[in-house]
């Protein structure tokens, strides 16, 4: 059957042509009504519903349906309060209460702040590892472009033209070329050129102009201007070398190059005129417009001010003062634009518009030149504003006897109780005495203001009376009373201010009644005060962050708390005195006794006093007994001595008492480095039956068979090292040493690759499996291994320092030094490849800084200080190396390659940390 047209179908039910876009019928006159009814509400309901059974919803969810699709705009807005709370208003409880929430919003979100950061980095590494930008993965083919020779560019092919034929001619058709006529050629060449033709009578005729017969002469007048430049300029260099240029009888003088100056000056000025005309009249038009505008009067004095016609800008300024006469910035600018004698005038003239204006009462002031008259002004103005803090404070000032500075600040702070300024500058002029009766008054009248109890505080550190009144303790209860208690961190910034003035007792007070208050229970409460410890630091603030950490190890906080002990004494040892490092650790040493390194630090802090340091370490061996490095402390103490045969005596009892690898190494050690070779073989030997898994025991005898010269012996010894503990780098390294110096070097990459089999993720095994292929000569193949171990351990910055100096040319280092830091951000052999880097390209001060980067990311790698001290060798004075050793002495670095061989060798036994820093500077190249 065919479908009926759609014009013929029937309507469907209740159907309203227009319904949807809200046409429901009009009105003519002679109509009583509308055209046609719209459906009823029923037959609404009923279309509704009769929809939804069509699109397969119940009757619940119909209703459901309705429910989701009512978006009432009022539910959006919070403001939009309806039904119960429409009536509600928006007072200080509701303020405070959001206020309240907003910070518990704050610290609930701070707390792990830093274990979500550094999970969201985790996060993000692991997604740029696994999805690697484009520039990322061609960043190896990049660099392989540089290896390309000119005759492999030369030889590469040309691109093929894949543009269609069509486009093709019509490319074609738009580079067709013409020939450009003789006088388009000629007009350009005469462009910008000044010509006339004049002729003998000095008038110009067609016949001329058009190329007829006749005398004519043609007059260029670029040249002309040129000559006239060098003529003026021979006359000025003439008049300047003359003498006599202010002879006697003129008043003539003449400066060159001001005169030039002046003109060119003036030749701006000529070219503004345009635009402050244009100024000049919207200004008027403003001013006619709204007289009583006082911004447009001042605009336009100024404006002539700056086209340079003050007499102009005054009268415009003083029809102004009559049109706003209780204006006072135009009254300022009046008296600005005149001078002394007119300005006192027109100051007159405005405060008696204008009398409580304390901004023209200080103005008129000023204009005075007799601190009399001065007084007098300050005194009138006061008559008139008796309650002027800035007036009274201006009075104050231009006394200069303390005792009538004193009675004007008792008047100015009954007339202005409400003046902190005032309170505090009449306590500091008044006797001890007087001057807490001062504050206690101002407290009555200013009781949430924090800055008074601390001008208590310290008035009572000034008359020593601090530990009698504890005025920081009462000032916590009564603010904590007055709900008026600072933040933590403003009294912190209060303590360091009073830290800056000299005023450290009251430092220490604010810190100890304050920094606990506002820190939950279950709040990281330690990491807290640590960071801001730190940050105080920083700043310079030694004094109060030794209170912050003393407050932190009181009894009920952390007092056994080894992280905060070893803060304190790194902040002693930095920016503290010996006897407060000592003091520290020895609080250190009585709160954590079973923790021997406080006890090594007291002891080796007190190794200039032999006698207090073996006191010292006997009360060591009492907390702790058998402990070997205690032990050993007391061994180097005696060997730095010289007390050989006691040092002996030591070893053999520890090696009965605790009888550790580390003690029988230590013993052997100690036999070599008096040259008993044999002796220290047999304790090594002996020790290796009770500890054979101890690799610096095979280390120690394997050297000791190179120092014997027998190097088969050697051989078996690391060899059978190797055996016992795979995992030990350095043995392997040792091995493979041993055979390169044989000569072996095919036996010594066959150890390398045992040792990367056994460890296979080792940056060390890496580097020097790279550097035998390089001192092998096989640079291809150093550099194959170089992206092998690049790709396994590509943050390992000893893996990138040693391609950058050695394995790529000097263009490419600095390329490669930046991609290198990108991918190992804190690494401080990275830091000093950089510092390296810019040195060769004597660009000192950048290579200083990366320098001492480096020593902040770790103190504890002595190849870092040995380079920086060569650098300053060359670079630096003496006050700079003098400082670098100190603090290198001070840090006593222990790691380092270079460090280490040179540290850790026989001959250098009891060698100061200052002579092995010369040494280790000294071997570098």
């Amino acid at each position: 059957m065919s479908r009926r047209d759609f014009l013929s179908q029937a309507a469907p039910e209740n159907y309203v042509a227009g319904l949807g876009r809200g046409a429901t019928g009009f009105t003519t006159r002679s109509d009583l009504g509308p055209a046609r009814e719209g459906p009823t509400e029923d037959q609404i309901k009923a279309a509704v519903a009769k929809r939804t059974a069509q699109l397969g919803l119940g009757g619940d969810n119909a209703k459901a349906a309705n429910d989701d699709n009512d978006d009432d705009g009022r539910y959006q807005d919070p403001d939009n309060e309806v039904g119960l709370f429409a009536g509600g208003i928006y007072d200080k409880d509701d303020e405070e209460a959001d206020r309240i929430w907003q910070e518990v919003d704050e610290k609930m979100a701070s707390r792990r702040k830093k274990q979500r950061e550094a999970r969201e980095q985790a996060e993000r590494e692991e997604y740029e590892r696994k999805n690697p930008k484009i520039q990322q993965q061609f960043a190896g083919l990049k660099r392989a472009l540089a290896t390309v020779t000119d005759e492999e560019w030369a030889n590469l092919p040309e691109a093929k033209d894949f543009t269609g034929k069509t486009k093709r001619a019509r490319l074609a058709r738009m580079e067709r070329h013409y020939a450009v006529p003789d006088s388009v050629l000629a007009a350009a060449r005469d462009q910008g050129q000044f010509g006339t033709t004049v002729v003998d009578d000095g008038a110009a005729t067609d016949a001329t102009r058009g190329g007829g017969s006749g005398t004519e002469t043609t007059t260029d007048f670029a040249k002309i201007g040129a000559a006239r430049d060098k003529v003026l300029k021979a006359r000025l260099e003439q008049q300047s070398q003359s003498s006599g240029l202010a002879t006697v009888g003129t008043a003539t003088s003449m400066d060159p190059k001001g005169y030039l100056t002046s003109l060119a000056s003036q030749q701006g000025a000529e070219q503004s005129i345009g635009d402050i005309e244009q100024f000049r009249k919207m200004l008027k038009s403003a001013v006619d417009s709204n007289p009583k505008q006082a911004a447009s009067w001042i605009a336009a004095a100024r404006l002539e001010i700056a086209a340079g016609k003050p007499g102009a800008a005054r009268k415009l300024i003083a029809t102004g003062c009559q049109h706003c006469p209780k204006n006072e910035d135009i009254w300022l600018e009046n008296i600005h634009l005149n001078e002394n004698k007119n300005a006192k005038i027109v100051a007159a003239e405005a405060i008696r518009s204008n009398p409580n204006s304390v901004k023209l009462w200080v103005e008129a002031m000023k204009l005075e030149n007799d601190p009399r008259s001065r007084k007098k002004v300050i005194r009138k103005a006061l008559d008139h504003n008796p309650k002027s803090e800035a007036l009274w404070k201006e009075a104050v000032n231009l006394e200069e006897d303390v005792e009538d500075a004193r009675i004007l600040l008792a008047k100015a702070t009954e007339l202005i109780p409400e003046s902190l300024d005032l309170w505090l500058a009449l306590a500091r002029l008044e006797t001890p005495d007087n001057a807490r009766k001062v504050l206690n008054k101002a407290i009555k009248h200013l009781r949430k203001s924090h800055e008074l109890w601390i001008a208590a505080a310290r008035l009572e550190e000034q008359v020593g009376e601090d530990k009698k009144r504890n005025v920081m303790k009462n000032a916590v209860k009564f603010l904590a009373k007055e709900n008026a208690m600072p933040k933590r961190e403003e009294w912190i910034a209060e303590a360091e201010k009073c830290e800056e003035e000299g005023a450290v007792i009251t430092c220490t007070n604010i810190i100890q009644e304050t920094l606990g208050f506002g820190l939950d229970e279950d709040e990281d409460r330690k990491e807290i005060w640590m960071e801001e410890a730190k940050a105080s630091i920083n700043r310079g603030r030694y004094a109060t962050a030794r209170a912050i950490y003393a407050y932190a190890l009181r009894g009920e906080n952390y007092p056994t708390s080894k992280s905060l002990y070893l803060a304190a004494v790194e902040l002693e040892r930095e920016h503290g005195t010996k006897e407060d490092l000592c003091n520290t650790l020895e609080k250190a040493v009585e709160a954590c006794p079973h923790n021997e390194a406080f006890w090594l630090m007291l002891s080796k802090e007190k190794s200039d006093q032999i006698d207090e340091a073996r006191i010292v370490l006997a009360r060591a061996f009492k907390q702790n007994p058998n402990n070997e490095i205690i032990w050993l402390a007391a061994v180097k103490l005696e060997a730095d001595n010289g007390s050989v045969d006691d040092a002996k005596k030591l070893l053999a009892t520890a090696r009965q008492q605790a009888p550790t690898d580390r003690v029988w190494m230590r013993s052997a050690a100690y036999e070599r480095q008096l040259g008993n070779h044999e002796a220290a073989l047999d304790l090594v030997i002996d020790a290796l039956r009770l500890f054979p898994t101890a690799p610096k025991l095979w280390m120690m005898k394997g050297q000791i068979y190179e120092d014997l010269a027998q190097l088969p012996q050697a051989r078996e010894a690391y060899a059978a090292g190797v055996r016992a503990v795979p995992s030990s780098v350095p043995l392997w390294l040792l091995y493979s040493r041993l055979e390169e110096r044989t000569g072996n070097i095919v036996k010594a990459r066959s150890v390398l690759d045992r040792a990367r089999q056994a460890v296979p993720k080792s940056a060390e095994l890496w580097t020097e499996l790279i550097r035998l292929e390089r001192r092998a000569g096989n640079i291809s193949q150093a550099k194959a291994l170089m992206a092998t171990a690049l790709q396994q351990m590509p943050k390992s910055g000893l893996l990138w320092a040693e391609r950058i100096l050695y394995l790529e040319q000097r263009t490419q280092r600095k390329s490669l030094i930046t991609e290198a830091i990108k991918k190992v951000e804190d690494d401080p052999i990275l830091q000093v490849t950089a510092a390296r880097i810019l040195w060769s390209e004597r660009k000192l001060d950048r290579a200083q800084n990366w320098f001492e980067r480096a020593l902040l990311l770790d103190r504890d790698v002595g190849d870092t200080w040995a380079w920086y001290y060569k650098f300053l060798l060359q670079h630096g004075t003496e006050e700079k190396r003098q400082a670098l050793v100190s603090k290198c002495v001070l840090n006593d670095p222990r790691h380092g390659e270079h460090w280490q061989a040179v540290a850790k060798d026989p001959k250098n036994a009891g060698t100061k940390t200052e002579d092995i820093l010369k040494l280790v500077a000294a071997s570098l190249s």
